[in-house]
């Protein structure tokens, strides 16, 4: 791993400008450009660290605050470790945030995310990588359909909810994806169940998805998230290793 230099930004967005963090290796080269979706808490050191510890291994990675209509982040006040048992109130401030994200607004905001990635120097020319966490990861799905053209490889950890019966659901959108995807699902996850899983890889096998889906044993909904009770170290370092093999294959040409 090389040392990375991170920064505060703005995204300029159809609808407003979207506070950011981007991180690259500090030579201040070109990369291949990551973006990260965040989880329904928001952005957050340890986010931050995460999008670090991706660019150390030569990307260009843009962490976007999901939630600048509402504010420049942090959007909600959060402890330096978040027990949602013992704060139900944080998900009463993020799940209205959350339902805020129709897939109109996703396609107008990722857009101008990879417009910014594509315009920057830090940025090499071609295709991106997306990865998702939490809400992120089903975010990530749907913006893969809305942009074929612009994304090369696409992860998701615990994501959910990825098959709902609505119209929109990611797992009915997933036929225009080009890129290759890996998934990988909590063993412990009332978001995505043993079914929920299973027609979520029939639709990506139906329609000819380059994937990959894993369920992590034991591991509950939110394992990657380190200032967290969800946080499991072992499945959390899995998660990297998978994460850092798939952009390997196919963001380095």
């Amino acid at each position: 791993m090389t040392a990375t230099r991170g920064r505060s930004v703005d995204v300029p967005t159809p609808t407003g400008v979207a506070d950011a963090y981007v991180t690259s290796p500090a030579d201040g080269a070109d990369y291949p450009g990551v973006l990260v979706i965040q989880d329904g808490f928001g952005l957050r050191p340890s986010l931050f660290s995460l999008a670090d510890r991706i660019a150390a291994h030569g990307y260009t990675v843009l962490l976007p605050n999901a939630y600048y209509r509402r504010g420049r982040a942090p959007v909600v006040d959060l402890p330096d470790f978040i027990d949602p048992a013992a704060r139900p109130d944080i998900f009463e401030r993020v799940f209205p945030m959350i339902r805020e994200l129709t897939s109109e607004r996703l396609a107008s905001d990722v857009g101008a995310y990879l417009t910014w990635l594509a315009e920057s120097p830090l940025v090499t020319a071609g295709k991106v990588g997306l990865t998702g966490y939490c809400m992120g990861a089903r975010l990530a799905v749907l913006a893969a359909a809305m942009f074929p053209d612009r994304i090369a490889a696409i992860a998701g950890f615990h994501g959910g909810p990825l098959v709902t019966d609505t119209a929109d659901s990611p797992h009915l959108t997933v036929g225009s994806i080009t890129a290759e995807l890996y998934f990988a699902h909590a063993g412990n996850d009332q978001h995505m169940t043993a079914e929920h899983i299973a027609q979520f890889d029939t639709a990506l096998a139906a329609a000819g998805v380059r994937h990959r889906t894993e369920v992590y044993p034991g591991a509950l909904h939110g394992y990657t998230q380190a200032d967290t009770t969800a946080h499991d170290a072992e499945a959390d370092e899995r998660h990297f290793r998978e994460l850092l093999a798939l952009f390997a294959r196919t963001l380095h040409r």
